[in-house]
């Protein structure tokens, strides 16, 4: 046969041309319907079959398995899906890649595009010229679309006729006449041109082509199909390198089930060929193992099967699969970040605008819960671990112990420089994406209340102080008022780290927001509490200014303290509006 070095990169080339289409008609509608994508993915339930639904969805309509599975590692990483919804998603994502070979057959092979593609390529082009952003995605979904079948005709005529070389035909056969063997070849030869090619779509249309051309027999061909199921997993395997353990996880749940349906599956692959052979009969009126001419629909109607029938026997093991990756792939005890350090915000959860969001919030909540949390509960004396039993806070109160704790220290190593990170990272995350309003708006709220949580801490610096004082004063009575004022912010505080560590945070924060209105009876000038006690000669002046700013911080600590729960967990548009009025009504008495 002569096949030059020329037509072999002509070959490559139409490969080439074939997945730049496919490139660019899924980039093009990941434009147009990725965000919303992700937004269904990252909200996905626990619901296993709900889970594979969404999977199924999103690939078959970004025409990508491998952007999905890209997805579901960076979410994994993020924490916005757990591993069992994960490997749901994977599952139904098997399902939908086959979508892919349903357009490959009756496009390129049972309707000719040749015909219209390049006035297709002309209406893309018109269309990319428009000054919506909505208009130029289905310019470009509509060029990737007709270039893609571009490619695939080039390819069809880069391949050699086999006809006119039969001593093709008698070498291959020594390949493929071989049994079961030859079933085991043809697996793994799917599986390494999937790894090389890095794209399950171009091997899909490498497959089918053969076979239309006569060089693949019907069975070896759904050997390779099955090869190339294993193959295409190695995308989020990689992706999943540089993330952390728990989306290698996931990745490697991806690998675990292809394998598997490749393990139980193909030794009744003759079964399930002979019941597709009886399909395609009806619809084709021909059988794909005596004419070549039917084999794209009958390859079609294999992986669809397979990849349904693979879901539906595993979709019900989905916890034990887990627990065997749990097992291949042990947690990792992450080191502790440094003082100054963020944790969660990485240029890796910059990918998508769900996973930054939920890379500021990741942050913000540990600001919260351990520096933030740190210097209230030592600032008002209080062992964190006390705070976080079931001990009663009247108990708590009952000793005079004073905790030795630098708050102005704690600001300065722990707070000040993640704050500055969070708010540089908000920065990055807006200019790296054209955000909606509600995106815009989370962003906010994560900040106002970074900004609140750190005006509390500063807060909490000369009320230490003057509790300290009143601990070691032999003076009940403004022991008593400083206990109320403790009290108060310790309760709210408390409800607020149960609501970190609730699966019902709502709960939680519904109960803080009830101390609103209890907070303005902190204020003992406005209650007149603090003119009966000096009169009364139970405190001195001196004490009562204190208790009276004193009061009047920690009013404001419990109300910027709900206000900070409000908004991380529990948002409301009103409730924002009205926290930016009192902001502008601070900054102007100031």
């Amino acid at each position: 046969m002569d096949y030059g070095i020329t037509d072999i990169l002509t070959l490559l080339g139409a490969l080439g041309l074939f997945l730049y289409g496919m490139k660019v008609m899924s980039d093009a509608l990941m434009e147009l319907a990725g965000d919303r994508m992700r937004n269904i993915l990252s909200t996905t339930t626990s619901n296993r079959f709900f889970a594979a639904f969404t999977g199924f969805s999103i690939t078959a309509i970004i025409q990508s398995s491998s952007a999905t599975s890209l997805m579901v590692v960076s979410f994994v990483n993020a924490n916005l899906l757990t591993l069992t919804e994960a490997i749901g998603v994977i599952m139904g994502a098997n399902i939908g890649t086959t979508v892919t070979a349903w357009l490959i057959s009756i496009f390129g092979f049972k309707v000719s595009m040749s015909a219209i593609a390049l006035p297709l390529v002309g209406l893309g082009f018109l269309l990319t010229l428009s000054k919506k952003k909505n208009h130029q995605h289905w310019g470009y979904f509509i060029i990737g679309f007709a270039v893609l079948f571009i490619g695939l005709q080039f390819l069809k005529d880069s391949v050699p006729d086999i006809s006119s070389n039969p001593e093709v035909l008698a070498a291959l056969s020594d390949y493929t006449n071989a049994g079961f063997l030859s079933i085991l070849l043809f697996i793994a030869i799917g599986t390494v041109l999937t790894l090389i090619v890095q794209s399950s779509s171009a091997t899909m249309a490498l497959t089918l082509l053969m076979t239309f051309e006569g060089w693949l027999p019907f069975d070896m061909a759904a050997a390779m199909l099955i090869g190339q199921n294993v193959g295409t997993t190695i995308t989020a395997n990689l992706a999943a390198l540089v993330a952390n353990y728990q989306a290698k996880r996931a990745a490697r749940a991806h690998l675990i089930f292809n394998l598997l349906g490749l393990i139980i599956l193909t030794p009744f692959l003759y079964p399930l060929l002979n019941f597709i052979e009886r399909l395609t009969l009806r619809l084709e009126g021909t059988s794909p193992f005596v004419d070549a001419a039917a084999i794209p629909i009958a390859l079609s109607l294999f992986h669809t099967f397979f990849n349904i029938i693979n879901t539906a026997m595993l979709i019900g093991f989905i916890k034990q699969i887990a627990r065997i990756v749990e097992w291949m792939v042990p947690p990792v005890i992450e080191k502790e970040a440094e003082i100054d350090e963020a944790r969660y915000l990485s240029a890796a959860s910059l990918i998508y605008p769900q996973t930054g969001i939920k890379a500021l919030f990741d942050e913000s909540l540990r600001l919260l819960q351990d520096a933030a949390y740190q210097a209230i509960t030592h600032g008002l004396s209080v062992h964190r671990e006390d705070l976080e039993s079931d001990r009663k806070l009247k108990s708590m109160l009952e000793s005079k112990e004073t905790i030795p704790v630098d708050i102005e220290q704690i600001y300065a190593t722990k707070i000040k420089s993640v704050y500055s990170q969070i708010l540089e990272y908000a920065t990055k995350l807006q200019s790296a994406f054209a955000l909606k309003k509600d995106k815009i708006e989370t962003i906010r709220n994560i900040l106002i209340a970074d900004r609140r949580l750190v005006r509390v801490v500063k807060r909490m610096v000369p009320l230490h102080r003057n509790i300290v004082r009143a601990l070691s004063s032999n003076n009940h009575v403004i022991l008593q008022e400083y206990n109320l004022i403790r009290r108060r912010i310790l309760k709210v505080i408390r409800e607020i780290h149960r609501a970190g560590t609730s699966d019902e945070p709502l709960k939680h924060i519904e109960k803080v927001q009830k101390q609103r209105t209890k907070a303005a009876e902190l204020d003992v000038l406005l209650s007149g509490r603090v003119n009966k006690l000096v009169l009364d000669g139970a405190i001195t002046r001196e004490m009562a200014t204190s208790l009276m700013n004193d009061s009047e911080e920690a009013q404001h600590i419990v109300r910027d303290l709900i206000d900070v729960a409000s908004l991380l967990y529990y948002p409301r548009d009103k409730l924002i509006d009205q926290l930016e009025e009192e902001e502008l009504g601070l900054e102007a008495l100031q």
